[in-house]
């Protein structure tokens, strides 16, 4: 596993082929904020912002977990999504 192949990963759903819904994009959305920025540092958005919210609990599960391993599964989480023909 590489920076490469990290970056590789993240052009790839750029160009989504198919559908990926909501709860996919939350999840790959969660693991590259970790894998690029760590924990989240920003304050809870209010509840009215229910958008930014879902992404903030996204991210913030992912607390603790070290930027190699958010790569790693991000990765993993994008070769899922290709076989399923989504990107």
């Amino acid at each position: 596993m590489s920076q490469v192949e990290f970056e590789m990963a993240c052009a790839s759903l750029k160009q989504p082929k198919g559908p990926v819904s909501d709860q996919e994009k939350l999840l790959v959305y969660s693991f590259y904020k970790q894998a690029t920025q760590g924990d989240c540092n920003i304050p809870i958005p209010p509840a009215t912002d229910v958008r930014a919210k879902a992404k903030w609990e996204a991210w913030n599960v992912n607390k603790g977990m070290s930027k190699l391993d958010a790569m790693r599964i991000y990765i993993s989480k994008v070769e899922e999504l290709k076989k399923n023909k989504a990107c």
